[in-house]
């Protein structure tokens, strides 16, 4: 099935309104509302009091580049029946609730509709496909810093947020421009990649080492780069993770665990991973298993023994309970 450059792509759904899906949706919803003469519905998945303040008053962005735009979506619900079946529908919910979300949304999904998932994981295609068999699933991943500040407020910092993607492995054939196209028109930098894997790979290595370090040693990204002991951790987690590309015959470049080293002195002293976080809240769910489960799960399913991750994780699963 080729999807035409020329095809409109009218509804959008984002689901779920949190820190990513806030600054890409408000981004689509504010400049969509901009665009003269093009008519299209786009709609907000979003639950509880941040629902509230987006149907009261938009949703708020925050962005390094602007403050207090008001965005507002044509629909904001916490029903899936109310919106109409989506063109094009970013998933933006955390790993831990990605099979509630595909089985409801599973019957909006036309063999047309064009599903971005923006999560942590590097199975997350196989995850959605394994409810959803029709549409055309793009495997992605999104450099992002963002965070809900308050119910209706979500802010960004530091650079300009990128979504990559590439070619869904049942539809090689799919033509991208039109999304392209899509992207550009609202200002939001998209990558095409033939070859999505490899940068979902990358990212992966990067924030599932520095997450399991981070929750294991509650400590922020600047304070674990300062200790030795830690930042060699990490290190080995990042080539148990490489191990495994390398028996999946994924080729990155050999520079990749320095790089992503690197990536984090980027960040400010103070930053706490996303896991690291949602630990520090007793009772709170978690993206341990997309991190330290996936890792030990795919090792031992390939001969790759991971024991620095599964000390690590099991540690952590034992300290939060």
């Amino acid at each position: 099935m080729v999807l035409s450059s020329k095809k409109e792509m009218r509804n959008i759904c984002i689901y779920g309104v949190g820190g990513v899906g806030g600054y890409f949706g408000g981004k689509i919803a504010f400049t969509t509302s901009q665009l003269k003469g093009k008519t299209k519905n786009v709609s907000f998945i979003a639950r509880g009091s941040h629902l509230q303040e987006i149907r009261k008053n938009g949703l708020i962005l925050n962005t390094s580049a602007q403050n207090g735009l008001i965005c507002k979506p044509d629909i904001a619900t916490d029903d899936i029946d109310e919106i109409p079946a989506p063109d094009v529908c970013l998933i933006c919910v955390k790993s831990y609730d990605l099979e509630g979300v595909v089985k409801t949304l599973k019957r909006k999904i036309k063999n047309e509709t064009v599903i971005i998932p923006l999560l942590n994981g590097v199975d997350i295609y196989e995850r959605i496909r394994s409810v959803i068999n029709n549409g055309i699933v793009l495997p992605s991943c999104v450099y992002v810093g963002t965070h809900r500040e308050q119910p209706g407020v979500v802010t960004q910092k530091g650079g300009d947020g990128i979504i990559l993607s590439g070619f869904d492995p049942r539809f090689t054939d799919y033509n991208p421009d039109e999304l392209t196209h899509f992207f550009h028109e609202r200002e939001i930098t998209f990558e095409w990649h033939d070859d999505p894997y490899k940068p979902i790979w990358e990212k992966y290595i990067f924030i599932a080492s520095f997450g399991l370090v981070t929750a294991y040693a509650k400590k922020t990204l600047g304070e674990v780069l300062s200790d030795q002991v830690l930042k060699e951790l990490v290190r080995k987690i990042m080539g148990e993770i490489i191990s495994i590309t390398e028996r999946k015959g994924i080729k990155l470049p050999e520079d990749t665990a320095n790089k992503s080293i690197e990536k984090a002195y980027n960040f400010p002293f103070e930053t706490k991973t996303s896991y690291q976080r949602d630990i520090e809240i007793k009772g709170q769910l978690n993206e341990g298993d997309i991190f330290g489960g996936t890792i030990i799960r795919i090792g031992k399913a390939l001969g790759v023994p991971t024991p620095v991750t599964q000390s690590m994780y099991n540690e952590i699963q034992k300290n939060t309970g």
